[in-house]
């Protein structure tokens, strides 16, 4: 994971329109999800550890590990996409590397390859403590299907 201080960010417009689609996802807000790092095919989601998003032995649910990764793909790869575009999953795979501990999880989506119908992105999570330490918790791909904005 990179200092985010040196990462690319995307345009204002583009932040824009990645901030208020991801302000309309009821699972995101539900699980305290954050957007952390907006930039050209590349979106960062911070998972605050609660008790509210654990499984049984007190670790961050494999349920919420996978959705946050999938959301950071997903804004990754709108990212790359004009404003009449939307992205949907079509599959993803995800391996869990080790038990999802730390203070927070942080998914980061990274565009691999953006086609004019599909888009290819790496899923990696990882638990971060404090402010120096993590270790990747899961990784996966994914891949998404452009589909035109509906109409409002």
């Amino acid at each position: 994971m990179e200092d985010q201080t040196q990462q690319e960010q995307a345009s204002p417009a583009v932040q824009k329109r990645v901030r208020d689609s991801f302000d309309r996802q009821g699972l995101m807000a539900h699980l305290g999800a954050r957007l952390a790092h907006v930039g050209p095919g590349r979106v960062h989601i911070v998972l605050p550890a609660r008790p509210e998003v654990t499984q049984q032995h007190g670790y961050v649910h494999a349920g919420a590990t996978s959705a946050i990764a999938d959301s950071a793909g997903g804004y990754a790869a709108l990212t790359l996409f004009d404003e009449a575009s939307e992205v949907l999953t079509v599959e993803y795979k995800i391996n869990l590397l080790a038990p999802a501990a730390g203070d927070r999880l942080e998914a980061i989506g990274t565009v691999l390859r953006s086609g004019r119908t599909l888009t290819v992105c790496q899923l990696e999570v990882y638990g971060v403590q404090g402010d120096s330490e993590q270790k990747l918790v899961a990784n996966g791909q994914q891949t998404l299907i452009r589909v035109n904005r509906p109409a409002e």
